[in-house]
């Protein structure tokens, strides 16, 4: 568990770069094999690359998301699974940082 200080947290990727990218990595293996990979890696790689994490305060994380996101994965967009994999996917990162940053 790292320590945190929310202070730091503004600038994040000085500070816990290394906690960000594995959140994000661990919240992706956690939904592999359970949705679609295209639609899992469309998402990853072309909206979750240019999402920002933010702490809300009070052990509470959110992922801002681009306002583009149905452009960046195209196709991908109309897939029956889409909004449910975004959705799971942005949760387990908030869960992720949560528990990495020792609020679980």
């Amino acid at each position: 568990m790292t320590e945190f200080d929310p202070e730091k947290f503004g600038e994040k990727y000085v500070y816990y770069f290394e906690e960000l990218e594995a959140a994000y990595s661990s919240a992706y293996q956690q939904l592999h094999g359970q949705y679609d990979s295209q639609v899992l890696k469309a998402i990853d790689r072309q909206v979750l690359s240019e999402s920002e994490p933010v702490y809300e305060g009070d052990g509470e994380f959110a992922v801002e998301l681009p306002e583009d996101v149905e452009d960046r994965v195209g196709a991908v967009s109309d897939h029956d699974q889409f909004e449910t994999v975004l959705e799971r996917l942005t949760e387990e990162i908030e869960r992720e940082l949560r528990r990495t940053f020792g609020f679980e």
